[in-house]
């Protein structure tokens, strides 16, 4: 039987990019989430909010209070 490959969409690809990079910039703490989703050219905060929840299971405002924030390093996703 062949083995299954998993494919990823671009769009995904890019997605979940985005999201590894909102999470650094909640981590640092250097931006507020305006800034950030004006500096990743999101429509809205409410936009990015809603996809950093669909994507991480947390709302912008639990990841920042989490202890134990992991980042997946870019080149394992």
């Amino acid at each position: 039987m062949a083995e299954l490959q998993r494919f990823v969409t671009i769009e995904h690809f890019i997605i979940t990019h985005k999201i590894e990079r909102v999470k650094q910039f909640l981590l640092y703490n250097e931006l507020t989430l305006s800034e950030i989703a004006w500096k990743l050219r999101y429509s809205s905060t409410a936009h990015l909010s809603a996809q950093f929840k669909k994507v991480t299971g947390l709302t912008p405002s639990r990841f920042k209070k989490l202890k134990s924030k992991k980042l997946i390093p870019l080149e394992n996703l």
